[in-house]
């Protein structure tokens, strides 16, 4: 039996395919979903499963949106495929860059890959979405980045502006899906529309318990991509997957979600960039810290952020010493039980501030967001401002919660 046949009788491959297309306001196929049809194997990516996906790739040319998480083992997706006989034209960096040394927020110019030789072209400069240029010696643009689950963490914004520059442009993506390592918690206030911002796009809560091609499929069921344009993608799933399952990344998603513990925490303290305390950063574990030298007296616990090259050169109090609350240690198997983040960390130290008129001022360094933006809500600043308890501001995220996770249903991948 030759190889091809075998293939053939192990794999299930099936293909629903339409053209991208504008402005339908009607349920549209524009998917591939690509699986494994054994259900007896162990756990893979969707880039692990090559024999799946390398046959739609043969005499393609290939673009490829990547970073330091697009990995086959140990080896670097581009590097893997390269090896495999993929024609790979061009690389799409995000965020931190392809090879993840910028740091949060910091712009990254266009570059040649030192390595390959590839052209590679930034996403996160001078230009935030691939040109008709960019695309014009591409078949097919590959997405394969680790996300984390939560809104404001912007790989999935740069996804959707794949998304609409392939279908503006007759391209197709293909979808390399990998776990959500927060996938069992959906919970926060359904961004507002008034708060709309390059780390909150659509209306999804803090923590949307999707993995991104399941993310994928929700931006094209929605017609939540710009001008109403459907995206032809092909999702290559996860094998023997379900969003409750522990996934330890095998690779630090970026660098401040340096330890599976700030990955777990972090839908809850990145809220904390918008209010005038310090979260690790300037630190070897941020996300996982919380303090600012205001709490002098009142928390014993103390570390003393600095610059620390590609994490964080200027971090809020650098150099200054801070007090506050140790997150390093905690239980977050407790997330599991709640499937809730947690605000009364923000809550607690609001209250325990002597400097209240100081704690959402954003005018007190450059290093802080707006609140609004980051919980997506107009009224959760002055919630805590007025003492309100955590049920009550979650009783606030109501319904808007509830019908996004009945929506959230129709796009599922795994259960």
């Amino acid at each position: 039996m030759n190889k091809s046949t075998l293939f053939l009788k192990i794999f299930l491959i099936v293909f629903t395919f339409t053209a991208c297309g504008q402005n339908s306001k009607k349920t549209q196929k524009s998917k591939t979903t690509v699986s494994s049809k054994q259900s007896n194997i162990a756990f893979k990516t969707g880039a692990e499963q090559t024999a799946l996906y390398l046959p739609m790739l043969k005499g393609k040319r290939v673009g490829m949106v990547v970073n330091p998480t697009s990995v086959i083992g140990k080896t670097t997706t581009v590097d893997s495929l390269l090896k495999l006989g993929v024609k790979i034209v061009k690389i799409f960096g995000p965020e931190h860059g392809f090879r993840g040394n910028a740091s949060a927020g910091v712009h990254v110019d266009n570059e040649v890959d030192a390595k390959t030789g590839i052209k590679v072209v930034s996403l996160y400069g001078k230009q935030s979405t691939p040109s008709k240029e960019n695309l014009a010696d591409i078949d097919v643009m590959i997405f394969d980045i680790q996300d984390v689950g939560v809104r404001f963490y912007t790989y999935i914004n740069t996804l959707q502006r794949v998304m609409e520059a392939c279908a503006a442009n007759g391209k197709e993506v293909m979808i390399f899906d990998r776990p959500n390592p927060n996938g069992f918690v959906i919970d926060g206030p359904i961004l507002d529309p008034k708060f709309k911002s390059g780390i909150g796009m659509q209306p999804i809560p803090v923590a949307h318990g999707l993995t991104v091609g399941e993310y994928a499929q929700m931006l094209n069921g929605e017609g939540w991509l710009k001008d109403g344009l459907k995206c032809k993608i092909t999702i290559v799933k996860n094998a023997n997957y379900n969003h409750d399952m522990p996934y330890e990344l095998p690779v630090n998603p970026s660098p401040n979600l340096n330890t599976p513990q700030s990955i777990l925490l972090y839908p809850s303290t990145c809220l904390f960039e918008g209010v005038y305390v310090n979260h690790g950063r300037g630190t070897q574990f941020p996300f996982t810290v919380l303090g600012a030298p205001y709490y002098k007296g009142i928390y014993s616990f103390s570390f003393t952020p600095t610059g620390i090259k590609g994490m964080a050169e200027t971090p809020i109090f650098k150099d200054e010493v801070c007090y506050g609350i140790d997150l390093r240690n905690y239980d977050t198997s407790i997330f599991r039980k709640t499937r809730q983040i947690n605000i009364q960390w923000l809550i607690e130290l609001y209250q325990k501030s002597p400097k209240k008129e100081d704690f959402f001022n954003t005018k007190l360094s450059k290093e802080m967001g707006t609140i609004e933006k980051l919980i997506g809500v107009a009224d959760f600043r002055q919630q805590v401002i007025d003492g309100k308890s955590e049920a009550e501001i979650r009783a606030s995220w109501e319904p808007g919660l509830s019908k996004y996770k009945e929506m959230r249903k129709k796009y599922l991948l795994y259960p």
